[in-house]
């Protein structure tokens, strides 16, 4: 295979594993190594890359701008989905690696590569994902990932190696956590993380604030959805990419949207996440608001078995399957009527709804109230209950 590699394009990052890699590739394979960046959001990730990478040895680098693609087709299908992986995972390293893949394919094609890499371990999901990605848009590809095949056993070889080799990299030995962060969220696990037991060290986070150091005061904010979508915060109109940056920043003031979870992973193994997710915590929390008053009941139980089975699909790899797309469409019908506002109080990491109101809601004050109604004739719950019960009442042999 190593003599019908001439040229990669490595998805790259600037990390410490992708930074390797783009020499140990270059050199192992004899080959010319373009970095593609996708910028989903990371901010100061992205400063001095293409020095970075020239550094390192790549012919060139693509950064591509990829924020509101991200934000509006990978992020909001994933809200509208309520798609929430073990309970308390909202997916963010999950959701962006299909973005990336297929505009990694999309540049390989481009520059007529033999190959493309990526910089996820072979114990992770991520390679799944990459890899799935890769194929479903590209059949024919060759896909290249080191950390199956390189000599390097951990990231303290890689830390060695880089210093040998003088590749300017930002872990260390002392903090040798890994971190993905993008717009919806930021990751970190391995390193001084993989005891579940160990608390995360405060000065780790960079999104959110401590509960200590938020404000004592809450904050009201009002979000506006239309078929799904949030659209406004306060009365404004707002992009996706906006929208997500400014509830990031509110949420993070207040400390909302960490969480330390262990999870299963598609590969078998258990391992210990921890994330950042402020912005998405507070519109997953407003958006199931406003389906309480505009989705009917059985929708809404079919939208959560949807919901769950998309997340699995997300979190192992499947965005781009033939079942996805079939989901994806249901959960698109579904959304149509959940149109309206929601008030939201932040305060203390909790997110709390105040209100909800929508032209499509189905709630009827005339229905549900307690008062005198000539609606609702209480009589008929009789029936009502005797019918229900006589499958129980059958298997006592009293009928």
């Amino acid at each position: 295979m190593k003599d019908d590699i001439k040229k990669v394009v490595l998805a790259y990052s600037g990390g410490l594993d992708t930074s390797v890699m783009a020499r140990w590739l270059k050199e192992t394979y004899d080959c010319e190594v373009i970095a593609f960046t996708a910028d989903v959001g990371q901010g100061a990730e992205l400063e001095g890359l293409e020095e970075k990478a020239l550094k390192t040895g790549c012919s060139q680098i693509f950064i591509e701008d990829l924020r509101h693609e991200f934000v509006k087709d990978y992020v909001w299908t994933a809200l509208k989905a309520s798609a929430v992986y073990e309970g308390h995972y909202l997916l963010g390293t999950s959701v962006a690696r299909p973005v990336i893949a297929k505009k990694q394919i999309e540049i390989a094609k481009q520059v007529g590569a033999d190959a493309v890499s990526h910089g996820a371990t072979g114990k992770g999901n991520d390679q799944v994902r990459f890899e799935l990605g890769y194929y479903a848009l590209k059949p024919d590809v060759k896909v290249i990932a080191p950390w199956r095949s390189w000599p390097f056993k951990s990231r303290t070889d890689l830390l060695n190696y880089a210093a040998e080799h003088d590749i300017p990299v930002t872990a260390t030995h002392s903090k040798p956590y890994s971190t993905d962060g993008n717009m919806m969220h930021i990751s970190y696990e391995g390193g001084i993380l993989e005891d579940p037991w160990a608390a995360p060290p405060e000065d780790i986070f960079l999104m959110t604030r401590g509960i200590e150091k938020t404000p004592d005061q809450p904050e009201e904010v009002i979000i506006t959805f239309k078929s799904g979508e949030p659209t406004q915060i306060n009365g404004k109109e707002l992009p996706p990419v906006d929208m997500l940056q400014t509830l990031n920043q509110i949420g993070g003031l207040h400390g909302i949207g960490r969480v330390d979870i262990v999870e299963n992973r598609f590969v078998g193994m258990k391992s210990r996440g921890v994330y950042e997710t402020p912005g998405m915590t507070i519109l997953h929390q407003a958006h199931l608001a406003l389906e309480t008053i505009t989705l009917d009941r059985e929708v809404m139980k079919l939208r959560d078995s949807l919901g769950t089975k998309i997340a699995e699909l997300i979190y192992n790899g499947f965005w781009f399957s033939p079942e996805f797309k079939v989901i994806q469409n249901m959960v698109n019908d579904i959304q149509e009527p959940v149109s309206g506002e929601v008030k939201l109080k932040l305060f203390k990491g909790q997110v709390t709804t105040l209100g909800r109101r929508s032209p499509q809601s189905l709630y009827s004050e005339a229905l549900a109230t307690f008062e005198e109604d000539n609606v609702y004739n209480q009589a008929d719950a009789e029936g009502f209950i005797k019918l229900n019960a006589l499958r129980l009442r059958m298997q006592q042999d009293q009928i």
